[in-house]
């Protein structure tokens, strides 16, 4: 295969392919009907023509037909007066009209076979063209509704990507950042609320304790001594100052040597 021919296949598959994506339903529906009835205009001049012909061609063979009966009646007057050279003259003259009338007559004959083709061929034209016109109306609708779910299509295929749609995807988790972040700190507001009311309400507790322990401490030994001997129990004999003491002074030494 030639270097030629690989180049022309190419230009022409890549004009193909630039023309088939180039036409519009729409708009080549409407040329094709617009075509089919410039044909339809130039048939009909044609069946006209045709006819007016036909009408040509019968009216020269009925005028031959006419002569050859007329110079035959010519010839029959001459023969009665004895003239015979004028009656053969006439029927020569007979004779062409005849000869002239029969070939028009066979002229005639496939022109209105040419004509009758011509009708019917108009008429079916016609009829082909009335259905394109229904069925252009209908294919438009279709073609026109084909393009908008393309369009609708390809518009949902490109919100993932569109920066239009990201832009607000991202908005609207910065929203919902916002959101969480004012929630949190409205719990944390309201826990350190409840945590003041709670150390409020705790604190009387605390200051009572407090108040009575200083009541004991400034009340004297007394207010915090340890239970009376007379309170203890029988078999329990009162502890020595000097037995404590010695075991404060081993506890001390111990503490001292670690």
């Amino acid at each position: 295969m030639g270097l030629f021919d690989r180049l022309s296949r190419l230009l022409r598959a890549n004009l193909n392919d630039l023309v088939s994506k180039a036409e519009d339903p729409v708009k080549i529906l409407d040329q094709s009907v617009a075509d089919m009835q410039a044909d339809l205009v130039k048939l009909r001049q044609a069946v006209a023509m045709a006819i007016a012909s036909q009408k040509r061609l019968r009216n020269q063979a009925e005028q031959a037909e006419s002569q050859a009966v007329t110079w035959y009646e010519r010839a029959e007057l001459a023969l009665k007066k004895g003239e015979d050279g004028l009656a053969r003259e006439a029927l020569a003259r007979r004779k062409t009209y005849q000869e002239t009338a029969t070939s028009l007559s066979g002229q005639l004959q496939g022109q209105d076979a040419q004509v009758e083709t011509l009708k019917k061929s108009l008429v079916a034209l016609e009829g082909k063209i009335a259905e394109a016109r229904t069925k252009k109306d209908m294919l438009k609708a279709r073609a026109q509704a084909a393009q908008a779910q393309q369009q609708l299509q390809s518009a949902v295929g490109n919100l993932g990507s569109n920066s239009a749609m990201a832009a607000f995807e991202r908005m609207e988790d910065k929203v919902q950042a916002m959101e969480a972040s004012s929630q949190a700190a409205a719990e944390l507001a309201g826990a350190d609320l409840e945590s003041q009311f709670a150390a409020l309400e705790g604190g009387n507790d605390v200051d009572d304790e407090l108040a009575a322990l200083r009541q004991r401490l400034e009340g004297g030994p007394e207010a915090v001594a340890l239970p009376s001997a007379a309170a203890a129990p029988a078999d329990v004999e009162p502890v020595k100052v000097e037995e404590v003491d010695a075991e404060l002074e081993e506890l001390r030494r111990s503490i001292d040597k670690l």
